[in-house]
């Protein structure tokens, strides 16, 4: 928005504290190349736009803001003369893009001294040579400091997942290798077993029958119910009893994987009428082999499950094999991040999800949103070690208005309300020297209001802090654009 054009008075723009060290030659340069323009109450220019003018206030009063989501957060609003915004940065050229990072309106009827963006970099370049200097190695330095920062957090994530990952597999890893040891010794002594039977004199009839039993075993075994404690030992007592009264020897030793596989005496009185008595010792061993083997592949089947089941979730925390910007589950993506840092997170902190499963898919980066899930749940179990180290994590998601929320809830001990305000900003920590570089909110902040146009913000009191991620549900045009081209 352009204002009205009005004589520029190097005296009064001298007065003003940004140029009140200029020279009268210096400060009649500035009003032959610059202007001084008025402008009524409204905006002068948006975020977002390219950078064209550098402006100081002169008189009346400004509004600044910044656009979060869908609304635009106010960041400053002054009356003080000699203010400035706009194209800060004209002096780094096309080094960086040149676009105004807020927004301003004017409150009243306000002037100012407006300079093009190119004669302000001339003039600062040519007046200030080495404060000019200075200022690109501060932020270039900054900027390179960030980028090196942020690529040691998210190796240290990285390793910690990686940490967590290897010993999440290990697990069920090590649970089918012995599983698979023990079935070979199993299925070993089945063929000695069955030999023995087979050899023996036996009509062919009686062994049909144990090889029908075996299969019904087998089914039976599939089917076996969760017993609690207290009814897997009364079943156990009684089966005890019956395998002794019909003359099997180590009753004792069999009943507990006969009850494991949901076999009871109803079972072995039908075994026992269906095989001859002189058999029945060797029958109820073979079926002992028969039930320990499906055990077994049961739980080889459980552990290479689990193992798939971790392998899906690492690629789906890191979308290795997706587009980078697509329509996602946010409940798919942090049931992968909660997975990954299970390890991290131990078996003293209660994770409790409360989803909303009629939310809709979200348009966004998901990797991304994984590292923002990775950085504020690392951060939710740093709050509960400090307090012990026992505590619960509530993970919500939830329609708010028009966007999808995904909160995070601990139970620690808050975020005191004097540095609520700086949390964001990078480099600033908590954590103990060597624990945390400051970054994680800061990189989580730009990646949720800077990439996906949402809003980051936390809400917090001792044993209830919350961190609240609210997405649009709807693309933005670039983003449209740039997943369409």
């Amino acid at each position: 928005m352009s204002g009205q054009l009005m004589p520029c008075s190097p005296q009064e723009i001298g007065s003003l504290f940004l140029f009140e060290k200029l020279t009268p030659e210096q400060l009649g340069r500035l009003c032959s190349e610059g202007r001084v323009e008025k402008f009524e109450p409204g905006p002068v220019y948006t975020e977002g736009e390219p950078a064209t003018c550098f402006y100081v206030m002169i008189e009346g009063g400004l509004v600044l803001s910044r656009r979060v989501g869908g609304d635009d957060v106010e960041v400053t609003r002054t009356a003080q003369p000699g203010v400035y915004c706009g194209a800060m940065q004209a002096y780094l050229g096309d080094r960086v893009r040149q676009v105004y990072n807020n927004s301003m309106r004017v409150t009243d009827t306000s002037r100012f001294f407006v300079m093009p963006a190119d004669t302000f970099a001339n003039i600062m370049q040519e007046w200030f040579p080495m404060a000019v200097h200075l200022l690109e190695g501060l932020f270039f330095g900054s900027k390179s400091t960030q980028r090196a920062i942020g690529q040691r957090e998210r190796l240290l994530a990285l390793g910690s997942l990686s940490a967590g990952l290897t010993h999440e597999l290990n697990n069920p890893a090590a649970a089918a290798v012995r599983a698979t040891a023990t079935l070979r010794e199993r299925v070993a002594k089945m063929r000695h077993k069955l030999a023995v039977i087979s050899s023996g004199p036996y009509p062919r009839e009686a062994l049909v029958n144990l090889i029908e039993v075996q299969e019904r075993t087998a089914e039976r075994v599939a089917k076996a119910p969760t017993l609690s404690p207290l009814e897997a030992a009364d079943r156990e007592d009684a089966v005890t009893d019956w395998l002794d009264d019909h003359g099997i020897p180590d009753g004792w030793r069999l009943a507990p994987t006969f009850v494991q596989a949901g076999l009871d005496i109803d079972w072995l009185d039908q075994v026992a009428a269906a095989v001859d008595a002189e058999i029945l010792p060797g029958a109820i061993g073979w079926l002992n082999y028969t039930v320990e083997t499906e055990l077994l592949m049961d739980e080889i089947e459980d552990s290479t499950s689990r193992i798939s089941h971790l392998v899906d979730a690492a690629k789906q925390y890191s979308q290795l094999d997706r587009a980078p910007y697509q329509n996602a589950d946010v409940h798919e993506l942090l049931d992968s991040t909660l997975l990954m840092l299970s390890g991290k997170i131990g078996t003293r902190i209660q994770v409790v999800k409360e989803y909303d499963r009629t939310l809709p898919k979200v348009p966004c980066y998901p990797a991304e949103l994984n590292q923002v899930w990775t950085n504020l749940i690392d951060n939710a179990v740093h709050a509960i070690n400090g307090v012990g180290g026992e505590g619960t994590l509530t993970v919500r998601t939830a329609l708010e208005r028009d966007q999808l929320l995904v909160e995070f809830r601990d139970t620690g001990p808050g975020v005191p309300a004097d540095i609520r305000g700086r949390i964001f900003d990078p480099f600033f920590t908590t954590k103990p020297v060597g624990e945390g570089t400051g970054l994680g909110l800061d990189i989580s902040w730009r990646i949720v209001v800077n990439k996906h146009h949402g809003t980051l913000q936390v809400e917090s009191e001792p044993g209830d802090t919350r961190f609240q991620v609210l997405l649009p549900l709807t693309a933005a045009a670039d983003e449209t654009s740039e997943e369409s081209a």
